[in-house]
């Protein structure tokens, strides 16, 4: 996890550090994933997310965020639920406990509140 940024940081242009996903929740590809915690201060994390493209299944906490670059579908395993296509300046609300399987086409950068 990358360092919280200093203040007055664009968030767009913050370097993260990769690291690959666990093969046990890659699909296919070889993906990597990097994030920056923002704000901890309160009940709620604040923070930056990225994943390169690739295929990686995940199991979701309490989640809002917005997409600052990038495209994927996030396919609900369980519950059942439509696929969603989201990109820059998609808002979504994932709940705790969610299966998901996450489709990146173009490197993911999301803002999150968890």
């Amino acid at each position: 996890m990358t360092a919280l940024p200093a203040a007055g940081t664009a968030v767009t242009d913050l370097v993260l550090a990769h690291e690959p996903l666990p093969a046990e929740e890659v699909v296919s590809g070889a993906p990597s994933t990097a994030s920056a915690v923002l704000d901890d201060t309160g009940d709620r994390e604040i923070g930056i997310w990225e994943m390169t493209p690739g295929t990686a299944c995940d199991t979701e906490v309490d989640e809002l965020f917005i997409v600052l670059s990038g495209r994927a579908t996030v396919v609900f395993e369980d519950p059942a639920l439509p696929d969603l296509e989201i990109g820059p300046g998609s808002v979504v609300r994932l709940a705790e406990g969610m299966r998901t399987t996450w489709i990146v086409t173009e490197t993911l950068r999301k803002v999150y509140i968890a």
